[in-house]
């Protein structure tokens, strides 16, 4: 954690530097500018206005993501301290300022190693995803393909079905180079973010390309999450979100044989199966990227399958939703703040929590978390990646909302968050390591 604290903070000190160059009204600083926090720390907190409107600003503090907040006018002077405290517990605090029409926000989180788990650990969770995985082994593979003709020179990209014992099979778009030695290259698999029809949702033969072309070539497949057909027409598409798939997070919430995120993890296992057959994985690198809901697939996916040796999740879901238990907001899809029979949830719910499934996980992740983010809360992305035991790189980001809203930021963003992570997954892929 020391080491990754000295990484964060060169990160901000960067942030620290371009402020000056960001045009806002609404000028928001910390006293520690990586939003990280020791227990018993003094945290300061202070807003100065470049064009003020008025004498007075509205502040509300939200404190781990609680149920209710607190909104206060305050008098407006330069550098006005908004908020001046310190805890003695794994905390998070959100700071929402408005000056006249314009509002800020800004985030912090008090010793994030301590956060922990709101459920308890399943003692048969591995029986159970042994179980699981030996169905899925013991069902012979049926692997429909078709090749998508005058794809980019040098590589092959197949429209790929994989058979799986989830209610769908997995599919997904393939692509390798044309021309590879056996046991030369790594496995990318792409997972994605919530939702059925938008365009993030779909797998994509360039998404898989993007990254198959990276330094000597990887086998890059692109896998949609819910097992629907590529390459569709967009009213495919449309009709599964408003039909059959409409509110799919919360389907099966009081049955682990019925729960929506069996199928999707089972998918995400089989199509591994499938890239570990191919004759030219290396037998050693395998990386599982995605964002959101993808991000918790990704998270799942280190802890299911020790096979993965790396996980790039930004703003990770399905982390801690036990945190719903104690009056504090879980993690996208927060399944316990649903009508669902909370008794039969929690029979159910903890096998598919990726604050379960990392516990001891030994795959390198590399983890962006928004401090902001109201939809995969910081202090449920936490517990979950507490659980791992290999390699943890962390970014926090202080003004990141789920998404990135503040525009103001997004310079700085690409330069101290989306170059790492892009420069971490183009070494990982060029790493013969």
């Amino acid at each position: 954690m020391k080491s990754l604290q000295y990484f964060l903070v060169s990160l901000f000190l960067l942030v620290s530097s371009l402020e000056a160059a960001v045009a806002q009204n609404i000028v928001v600083k910390q006293s520690n500018e990586s939003g990280i926090y020791k227990k018993g720390e003094n945290i300061t907190v202070t807003v100065h206005l470049n064009k003020p409107a008025s004498d007075s600003i509205l502040i509300k503090t939200w404190i781990n993501y609680s149920a209710t907040s607190s909104v206060r006018k305050i008098k407006y002077n330069d550098d006005a301290v908004i908020f001046n405290d310190s805890f003695d517990a794994a905390t998070s605090v959100i700071l929402h300022i408005t000056a006249g029409n314009e509002t800020s926000k800004i985030g912090l989180v008090v010793a994030p190693e301590d956060f922990k788990p709101e459920t308890e650990y399943p003692k048969d969770l591995k029986k159970y995803w042994k179980a699981e995985r030996k169905a899925l082994r013991n069902l012979p593979m049926e692997i429909k393909s078709i090749s998508i003709p005058d794809f980019t020179k040098g590589f092959v990209c197949t429209n790929v079905e994989i058979n799986c014992t989830g209610p769908k099979p997995a599919r997904g778009y393939f692509v390798k180079p044309k021309v590879a030695k056996e046991k030369s290259l790594p496995i990318v698999l792409l997972v994605h973010a919530a939702g059925v029809k938008g365009s993030w949702c779909l797998a994509k033969p360039e998404n898989a390309l993007r990254y198959a072309r990276m330094g000597a070539g990887a086998l890059c497949f692109d896998l949609n999450a819910h097992g629907m057909l590529n390459g569709q027409p967009q009213e495919y598409y449309d009709n599964l979100e408003e039909g059959e798939l409409n509110g799919y997070m919360h389907f099966g919430l009081e049955n682990r044989d019925s729960i929506y995120f069996r199928g999707m993890y089972l998918r995400l296992l089989r199509t591994l199966d499938f890239l570990t057959q191919q004759p030219e994985w290396d037998g050693k690198r395998i990386l599982v990227i995605g964002e959101s809901q993808g991000g918790g697939q990704a998270l799942a996916a280190a802890g299911l399958d020790k096979r993965v040796t790396a996980a790039v999740a930004t703003v990770p879901a399905m982390c801690d939703w036990g945190r719903t238990l104690i009056g504090q907001k879980g993690g996208w899809p927060n399944p316990f703040a649903t009508t669902c029979n909370r008794e039969k949830m929690l029979k159910t719910v903890p096998y598919f929590d990726a604050a379960h499934l990392l516990k001891g996980s030994k795959a390198t992740l590399f983890v962006e978390i928004g401090f902001i983010d109201e939809t995969c809360p910081s202090s449920a992305v936490y517990v979950a990646i507490n659980q791992s035991k290999g390699k943890k790189i962390i970014i926090g980001v202080p003004y990141r909302e789920h998404n990135l809203h503040q525009q103001q930021y997004r310079k700085i963003w690409e330069e101290t968050v989306l170059k790492p992570k892009n420069s971490f997954i183009e070494d990982f892929i060029t790493s013969k390591k």
